[in-house]
């Protein structure tokens, strides 16, 4: 699935703040904001929705088998 980025205005001390405290928990703040969109996905998308977004996704990533190559006959010219 195609990941598009996510802009958001926010006090930079607090951010600050947070970025220093998790440090500290070796906790990665775009894991945990990453986990918290997913919360909102999860909470507020109705679960056919969620489940008809998983089905496409599965049906991408499923690599269609490639088709061989028809061998090419051997043709020398002789003279």
């Amino acid at each position: 699935m195609k990941k598009v980025g996510v802009n958001i205005m926010y006090d930079d001390e607090k951010l600050n703040a947070i970025r220093l405290y998790m440090s500290q928990r070796d906790l990665d703040f775009k894991v945990e904001l990453e986990k918290s969109v997913d919360a909102l996905y999860a909470k507020y998308v109705p679960a056919n929705v969620r489940e008809f977004i998983d089905m496409k996704d599965s049906q991408v990533k499923t690599p269609k088998p490639k088709k061989p190559k028809p061998q090419e006959e051997n043709t020398e010219v002789v003279t």
